[in-house]
Order: structure tokens, then sequence, then C-alpha cells
């Protein structure tokens, strides 16, 4: 996904220093480890587990600015102030929107830290695109890329990895622009 975005920032002209992005669902710090070898260099990551936190120290100490771990659908006053200061114009979501980790309203609230205009970079299992999801982010994707509120530059369908079946599981990558909020 990181060359993905580097190639959409790149036919747009912008540099990836430029970027302050939010790593949403950041995990163990896997996408953050990335942009950072993009060349960006203002990397904030959030995730609801505190074990996440504590992988990402583990495995990609220094990846971050700050690791926070917060419920995105439940932020306090100081919470949101706090996260509106880091001034975002840019957002990551890899690998975890669908299953529940991040409930749309979660993925809501992270897309709307963004400023209007900054990048979002996401990838979903292509089931919780179709009309028969259940999950409320099919819906959510196509009603902000209908109204606007997210321009998608770019759109690819591969192959994340294997399911435990053995067959493979597709996902979709997006990289587009934050027009307004959700």
């Amino acid at each position: 996904m990181c060359d993905f975005l580097h190639a959409e920032l790149d036919r747009a002209g912008v540099e990836p220093g430029e970027l302050r992005a939010l790593d949403l669902g950041a995990g163990n710090g896997i996408m953050g480890e990335q942009l950072r070898k993009l060349g960006v260099a203002f990397v904030v990551g959030a995730d609801i587990l505190p074990e996440a936190a504590r992988a990402a120290g583990r495995d990609r100490p220094g990846t971050y600015r700050d690791y926070h771990v917060l419920d995105m659908t439940a932020l306090t006053a100081d919470q949101r102030a706090m996260l509106g200061e880091y001034r975002f114009n840019a957002l990551s979501c890899i690998a975890a929107l669908g299953f529940g980790d991040i409930p749309p309203a979660c993925f809501r609230t992270a897309f709307n830290l963004v400023a209007d205009g900054g990048w979002v970079a996401l990838t979903i299992k292509e089931g919780f695109l179709t009309d028969s999801d259940t999950s409320g982010f099919a819906g959510l994707l196509r009603d902000a890329i209908k109204d606007g509120s997210f321009e998608v530059a770019g759109s690819r369908v591969y192959r994340h990895r294997l399911a435990t079946s053995g067959g493979p599981l597709h996902y979709t990558g997006m990289i587009g622009r934050k027009r307004a909020d959700l």
C-alpha cells in the first residue's frame, strides 16, 4: 500500500514528508514502519488494544511520534482536542476494517480528524464492499464516494494472504483524498 500511496502522491506532486499521518488500527506498527521508510516523518499510531502498543514498542521502537491506546468511538473531550492538535493530513487503516476491530463509527471519527484535502490509504476485505455486507462499511464507503466526501484516486484488488482454509483472501486497497467530514 505504501508503494501505491507513493505513486498517487507523486502524481499529485506531494512529497511524503509533507504528511502528518494517523495510522488507525496500528497494531504492531507494520504500516507505520512502511510510512516512515516512504519518508513520512510524522506518524502517530492509534489502537484500542494495549497489547498492540506494547508490540509496536517492542517490534518497531521509534516508528511512531506517539502511540495512543484509545477508543475512537468514545473519545473524551481531552482526547479529541489532543488528537486535533496533531493537524493530521493523512490517514492509514490497513487490514483492520470490517471485522469488528474497527467499526464504521471508529473509522468515521478518524477520517474526520484529517484535514480536508488530506490523503487516505485503506484496505478492506472484498466481501465488506458488497451489497450483502453487514459490517456497515459498504454503505459508508459507497455514500462517502457518492457524496464526494472521499475522492478515490486509485483502487486495486490484491491477494492479502491465504485464509486458514487455504484459499486466498482478496482485499481492495484505496488511496484517495478526504474532501469533507463523514
